[in-house]
């Protein structure tokens, strides 16, 4: 028998629920759909046939139910990778670790994580209001480089960018991942295709300057140059690289799929993107 979590790691809530995200054991379903807007859980939930399960700590906003047949839940992590680091982390224990005894259970549960999110295109091509699928992820925010799972990371694809790219040293290493594929074929067949940029940051990470100088403001000009097996660089978000990174080496199937409402080529921003959101939610829930 495996020993026990110490407390101060595997951190529980009073009830003996998980910290953050206040789910018990048995309390989360096999197709997980990540959202960061957390008023995008209730448009997905809103779909359901059933709804089983509502929980809500810290703005991290969980609904389990049914659509179709097929059972969902929808969970709201906030920006950033940070955020996905604590919450994924979180879920997984949820149904992979015994929350009593505080060990890992003997066999291992699989989860369908699918991120449905927002971002903005570096390709003039590629518009507002499109859905753009992460077929490749590069992390330049560093975060997964603090665990031992080099496994999961495509050293080549990111040997290749970080060349190109002539990127700083004094920058964090970037990290790259690939989409689950069967995913990618049931969910995402007609999408665009991209490489994902994954900023730690809107701003200076994303090469964006108001007050203060970029410390390279070249990135945006090299990234919609860049090209790995015929897919080009097309989307900054802030979420995939941890998402994809940590999900793979937990062992799950990850996907981000996003619409795009900002195009960095143009100028072009939409603030009223709920019709698209809408209909790439339905897309998503109809080919789980």
């Amino acid at each position: 028998m495996s020993q026990s979590m110490a407390a101060s790691e595997l951190v529980l809530a009073p009830d003996g629920s998980l910290y953050h995200i206040r789910l018990q054991n048995d309390e989360l379903n096999e197709n997980v759909i990540l959202v960061g807007e957390p008023e995008r859980v209730a448009m997905v939930s809103d779909k359901f046939d059933t709804v089983t399960l509502k929980r809500s700590n810290r703005g991290i906003i969980i609904h389990s139910g049914s659509f179709k047949g097929k059972k969902v839940s929808v969970v709201a992590t906030g920006m950033g990778v940070g955020n996905i680091d604590i919450i994924l982390t979180e879920l997984d224990a949820a149904v992979n670790i015994n929350l009593r005894t505080k060990q890992i259970n003997p066999s291992h549960q699989h989860l369908n994580f699918i991120r449905i999110g927002t971002c903005g295109s570096m390709q003039a091509d590629v518009g507002c209001n499109q859905a753009v699928a992460s077929r490749y992820v590069v992390g330049i925010d560093g975060s997964f480089r603090f665990y031992n799972a080099k496994q999961v990371l495509n050293e080549r694809l990111t040997d290749d960018f970080v060349s190109f790219m002539k990127w700083d040293e004094s920058f964090p290493r970037p990290y790259a991942v690939e989409a689950s594929q069967t995913l990618i074929n049931n969910i995402a067949f007609d999408m665009q295709q991209a490489i994902t940029i994954t900023a730690p940051g809107f701003y200076a990470a994303q090469g964006r300057k108001l007050r203060l100088e970029l410390a390279d403001d070249s990135i945006n000009d090299r990234l919609p140059l860049f090209c790995f097996n015929g897919i080009r660089v097309v989307n900054y978000e802030m979420e995939a690289s941890m998402c994809y990174a940590l999900g793979r080496a937990l062992g799950h199937s990850v996907l981000a799929v996003c619409n795009v409402v900002a195009n960095r080529a143009s100028g072009e921003f939409v603030d009223d993107y709920s019709k698209p959101m809408n209909d790439l939610i339905e897309k998503v829930l109809e080919r789980l």
